[in-house]
């Protein structure tokens, strides 16, 4: 595979592409996970979390709308890693280029030695349509391109970028890790000339390893990323939504540094007492060890004991939790219990406590604690933290209802896009702030996310403020319904993995956050076999949250909600009144 990657854009090659192949939506991409943040101390991640949760609402109200915009979006990019020692951004002024398909690529623009001098400047993150490059388009249900799956159009813009960056001295001997936001809508990425990955999915994080490609600290040479990105990608037939499509790196870029052996992974959860007097709590943390001496082969046998034991002999994990408006107290520490699972390299413990009175978490209240867990070696150094913010409540279905920690709730929500008029698809921290109080202040109490996974920071905001969410996976094929010649992505198995690589992306990466309520299989993407298993995964993964999908009707067995869009209130007295049907329902649009 990366001999083929190299050879993609040689003079000669075989005319494949991997951008129309749906069995290849991603190459040396790691297993999506929540975000990382590598922290230097259980002090430092808890200092972290303080300033995460001021946030200014003055700065709200004066959200900006012309050509500082694009300054501000720099500097959110930039806020984001301030106190975190190992994790860097990338975020300014690259060097750019488009041409007008893959085929007007400069040949090795890769290698160190390009020139780029003639290249424009862009901002990352940015949608290179917002800069004058390529020409933006709004579309409803029909592609912007013919329906001809899995092909793309031969004119499709596909943009040259170039930058370089340092590794600090302090990262020295650790793993090293490029971690991409998002990018709309299919990437390559190069570093130091040596191809590190491929990805698909315009709204979430692809992230690659790349030690072994940088330049050696001692040698003092800058490193040189490479990034090609192509506007269309068999990937967009799965993003049709109704919105502006923008192409480019539209959010953040960053560096993370860990050490050979650190957290991978890990997922809170909680199960509150019948009377809601106390919480049983259980973590369950990936630890990657595949930088380490100790071996990762399976092997028959008795291989998983022999591995854990001689993991826990060199090492030993812990979790807490911590009050957030009380000095940071400890009100929970949480105990190793089993091994959990071996999956794909990684190794799965398990940590349980119990927290007594907890403060519980709902829009109308919305308390949140510090989860930090740390992994120790031997002599008790710490040798990796990890941390997020999280509540405790209960989410339930009863006749008709939709109960949170046992109250019935009525959702009064809306549906929202990421869209700035200056910058795209490119966020502001001001913008969601100003979309949340805006919402506070006329009584909404819910967002669905349209019609995509969006920016991390979103959903920190939502913990924070209180607003139940539903979650929805990047995918939307509506324009399928306009043809009766091609077969619907719903029935067809070549793309079954790529449906259920969105959404294990979207609830690896946000299974932690208490503002969640249901997971959304997507927007106007029929129904069939696919969308069975894309419930099947979740109730598997996640079942203490509801499902939504609206497509197929409500009798699939794909949700535990009644969502229609745009019905009369007749038809939906009709609902109520309906002896057979015990769901709530939620009018999704």
């Amino acid at each position: 595979m990366g001999s083929l990657v190299g050879q993609l854009f040689s003079p000669g090659n075989s005319g494949y592409k991997i951008w129309e192949d749906p069995s290849i939506i991603k190459w040396r991409k790691r297993d999506a996970h929540v975000p990382l943040h590598s922290h230097e101390s259980v002090e430092g991640s808890l200092q972290y979390w303080h300033d995460r949760s001021k946030v200014s609402i003055l700065d709200a109200k004066s959200a900006v709308w012309d050509d500082e915009s694009v300054a501000k979006a720099l500097d959110f990019a930039a806020d984001s890693v301030k106190g975190l020692p190992y994790v860097k951004s990338l975020s300014g002024s690259w060097k750019f280029f488009l041409g007008s398909s893959p085929d007007d690529v400069p040949s090795k623009f890769y290698e160190i030695s390009f020139d780029d001098s003639s290249w424009h400047s862009l901002p990352v993150p940015s949608n290179w349509q917002m800069h004058g490059f390529d020409k933006p388009i709004y579309t409803n249900v029909v592609y912007p391109f013919p329906l001809d799956p899995p092909n793309v159009p031969e004119d499709n813009p596909t943009g040259c970028y170039r930058t370089y960056f340092s590794i600090p001295s302090k990262w020295e001997g650790r793993r090293i890790f490029l971690h991409f936001e998002g990018v709309d809508s299919a990437f390559f990425a190069w570093i130091n000339g040596h191809p590190v990955g491929y990805s698909q999915d315009s709204r979430l994080p692809a992230e690659f390893e790349i030690t072994e490609f940088c330049h050696a600290l001692e040698s003092g040479q800058r490193n040189c990323l490479s990034v090609i990105v192509m506007r269309w990608s068999d990937g967009s037939y799965l993003e049709d939504q109704d919105h502006w499509w923008l192409s480019g790196i539209h959010r953040d870029v960053l560096l993370i540094a860990k050490p050979k052996v650190f957290i991978a992974d890990y997922f809170f959860k909680s199960s509150l007492a019948e009377d809601f007097s106390s919480a049983d709590v259980q973590v369950e943390v990936k630890i990657d060890k595949s930088g380490s001496d100790v071996d990762n082969s399976v092997e028959a046998g008795n291989f998983f004991e022999r591995d854990e034991d001689k993991f826990l002999s060199d090492f030993d994990i812990e979790a807490e939790i911590f009050e957030t408006g009380n000095g940071h107290c400890s009100v929970a520490r949480l105990q190793l219990d089993t091994c959990v699972d071996y999956h794909l390299g990684f190794l799965g413990y398990q940590l349980k406590g119990k927290l007594e009175l907890p403060r519980l978490w709902s829009a109308e209240h919305p308390n949140l604690y510090t989860l930090v867990i740390i992994l120790k070696d031997s002599s008790g150094c710490l040798v990796d933290c990890e941390s997020c913010q999280v509540g405790f409540r209960q989410i339930k279905k009863a006749p008709k209802q939709l109960l949170v920690n046992g109250q019935p709730v009525m959702i009064r929500g809306v549906n929202r896009h990421e869209h700035h008029p200056r910058l795209g698809k490119t966020n502001l921290e001001s913008c969601m702030v100003q979309d949340l109080v805006l919402m506070k202040q006329n009584n909404i109490n819910s967002v669905r996310n349209s019609h995509y996974p969006q920016h991390p920071r979103w959903y920190e905001l939502c913990d924070l403020f209180g607003l139940y969410m539903i979650d929805e996976a990047n995918i939307e094929t509506h324009g399928f319904h306009l043809s009766s010649n091609v077969k619907h992505p719903a029935l067809e198995p070549i793309w079954a993995a790529s449906m259920l690589d969105r959404v294990v992306g979207m609830v690896e990466r946000d299974k932690n956050h208490a503002c969640i309520v249901s997971w959304s299989l997507g927007n106007e993407s029929g129904y069939g076999p696919n969308h069975a298993s894309l419930a099947g995964w979740i109730r598997e993964k996640d079942p203490a949250r509801l499902l939504h999908y609206e497509g197929g009707g409500a009798r699939t067995s794909s949700t535990d909600i009644v969502c229609p869009m745009y019905m009369r209130v007749w038809d939906i007295v009709k609902i109520a009144q309906d002896p057979s049907e015990s769901r709530p329902l939620i009018l999704c649009e």
